[in-house]
């Protein structure tokens, strides 16, 4: 391999607290350790597409760690390998553009990219490696559902957001004696419910893993008004569904790599609640993007920045194709193959998910206070 003397980093998919640690610790051990250029691609692989980036040196990324977000924005829409093109004659077609992005590197003298994101991003990071750009991975997601690592950094930054929703929802659910519905994302995975509800003294929590019997709820709230408890907690997943049941899709995005998007059960729960149990007002919040923004937590912006280190390590040192984990309470690697899987082009392994276990320790402890899951 070459000698690097310029790196890009990338940002895809959603946003989270953690993305600016990681810029920052990549850019700044680049700069004082290895002595290379750095580059930031703007909106994701779209940036890479089209040739927009921006220079990042030290002062551009200094006092940004503890943001949320990312100052080089971020896109779950460009796929490089299956393109979405718009023709003048109104026709679209999806196309491997994948050949222009690494001219435009080649152009820039950019050797190298750090890639920041989930299982779709990390899937384009694995094929450019594939056609010898160098890449390392960094994993990114609060849902903390990818797999090889055992948390992934804006997680946990994530869990603050809800419990802290969760603190400020419990005083109103007790003054009006009211079953209060909080809504969280976790399209296929229920760690943030589970584990934010959990720590948020949530009564029911209802994950995707785990298919609720709608007449256990009711009981559950009926339980606690035999117990002069006349309010009750719900946290749930917006992938959670009833037995028998499906999702409750809110929108189909046709131009994006992940076309289905969730959200609204926890409206639709409480319109089939308010029917069962008359006696209570019940009332749905949807914390949404909340979840996504705010000041990063301590721990995600120490962990984002030893993923970063560690990752511009990895790159010049000979270690392209890895994606840097966090096992233990060690940063470690492994390689991007074994994390996304070794299918076609733009494959992702299926099945691959960390899915909460229903049988696992942290649900049964849940179960001995008394948090019930709709089983």
């Amino acid at each position: 391999m070459k000698p690097i003397k310029k790196i890009g980093i990338i940002t895809g998919g959603g946003d989270c607290s953690g993305l600016n640690a990681v810029i920052s610790a990549v850019t700044k051990t680049a700069i004082r350790k290895y002595g290379v250029e750095v580059v930031g691609y703007l909106r994701g692989y779209f940036g890479l597409y089209h040739n927009n980036f921006v220079n990042l040196d030290m002062d551009k990324v200094s006092g940004i760690m503890h943001e949320g977000g990312t100052i080089l924005r971020a896109s779950n829409k460009d796929n490089l390998f299956n393109y979405r093109l718009e023709h003048e004659d109104g026709s679209v077609t999806y196309e491997d553009v994948s050949d222009i992005a690494i001219e435009n590197m080649k152009k820039e003298g950019v050797d190298a990219l750090i890639v920041i994101g989930g299982d779709g991003t990390l899937t384009s990071a694995r094929d450019f490696q594939r056609k010898g750009i160098p890449v390392v991975g960094v994993p990114k997601t609060i849902d903390n559902d990818l797999p090889s690592t055992d948390v992934t950094f804006g997680y946990n930054s994530a869990l603050t957001s809800i419990v802290d929703s969760l603190d400020k929802i419990h005083t109103t659910a007790f003054s009006h004696d009211r079953v209060m519905i909080i809504e969280v994302m976790g399209r296929h995975t229920g760690w943030l419910a589970l584990e934010g509800g959990f720590a948020g003294s949530a009564d029911v929590i209802l994950i995707p893993e785990i298919p609720y019997d709608l007449n256990k709820v009711v009981e559950k709230v009926k339980q606690r008004d035999a117990e002069g408890k006349y309010f009750t907690i719900i946290v749930v997943s917006e992938g959670a569904k009833e037995k028998g049941g499906d999702v409750h899709v809110r929108q189909i995005v046709e131009d994006s790599a992940d076309t289905m998007r969730l959200g609204g059960v926890g409206k639709q729960l409480a319109n089939k609640l308010e029917k069962l149990i008359p006696n209570h007002e019940v009332r749905n919040t949807n914390l949404a993007y909340t979840q996504r923004g705010g000041i990063t937590s301590q721990f995600d912006r120490l962990l984002a920045q030893r993923f970063g280190t560690m990752a511009i390590d990895l790159l010049m040192q000979g270690g392209a194709g890895k994606m840097v984990r966090y096992i233990g309470r060690d940063v470690t690697h492994v390689d991007l193959e074994e994390v996304v899987g070794s299918g076609e082009v733009g494959e992702t392994s299926k099945g691959g998910a960390k899915y909460v276990d229903k049988n696992g320790q942290i649900v049964e402890s849940a179960k001995a206070i008394g948090i019930c899951f709709g089983d």
